[in-house]
């Protein structure tokens, strides 16, 4: 079942749009602020999004670009905006495709399923199993293993190691990293991250005074390195 994330604040809209999706085999998630918004694509992994532009917390060209900065799936902007500069923006900040207020609900649902269809095939899914020089993620069976042997993770811990994982050898930034594991309202408690990125470095770096895999870039987030 293909999962669209709709992100609208005009609940009368959003109803209808869930409706529609859901009668014609949909699996459907709502939003109505870009917190939110990031908070499901973190949680929910939706194959779309369908992303309104004008909503109350956060203008959606940040949303578009939170969610570029870290997953792939595709975005698909329903917005009143119709200016050919308004369009622009939206693509080049990483939309897939655009379309204006009013539509036509038929076309919009082939543009959802042309979507889902080029998420299906824009490349390889993260491996289940992630290994770097030093430790294992068997992302699957959410174990952790360091010279063989399992390692003894907290929730939080491992949560923070997925995220990472998932996204092995590319930047995950500070802000979605906190969004991915304690939820949206805690993009500024930087000094968790601090703590459980420590944490994570005594239990599966050699040397966690000079980490080679889970690595800060300092001012932006962490990344892990195989």
């Amino acid at each position: 079942m293909t999962s669209v994330l709709i992100v609208e604040d005009d609940a009368a809209l959003a109803r209808a749009l869930a409706i529609n999706l859901r009668a014609r085999g949909f699996d459907v998630h709502l939003a109505g602020t870009g917190k939110g918004a990031l908070g499901l694509v973190a949680t929910a992994h939706p194959d779309v999004v369908v992303l309104d532009l004008g909503l109350p917390d956060l203008d959606g060209i940040e949303v578009l670009h939170g969610i570029r900065g870290w997953r792939p799936v595709p975005v698909l902007v329903l917005s009143a905006r119709s200016t050919g500069e308004e369009k622009v923006a939206a693509l080049d900040a990483g939309a897939d495709d655009y379309v204006t207020k009013p539509f036509e609900m038929n076309e919009l649902l082939a543009r959802i399923r042309a979507a889902a269809r080029r998420g299906r095939q824009s490349g390889p899914q993260p491996a289940a199993v992630v290994e770097t020089a030093a430790f294992t993620v068997d992302l699957a069976a959410g174990q952790v293993r360091r010279d063989g042997e399992p390692v003894r993770l907290t929730p939080t811990e491992f949560h923070v190691l997925e995220v990472l994982a998932r996204n092995v050898g590319r930047l995950v930034p500070r802000a979605q990293l906190l969004t991915d594991v304690w939820g949206p309202g805690y993009e500024n408690q930087q000094h968790y991250l601090r703590v459980y990125l420590a944490q994570l470095r005594r239990k599966l770096e050699p040397d966690p005074a000079h980490p080679r895999h889970l690595v800060t870039e300092p001012g932006l987030g962490y990344r892990l390195d195989p």
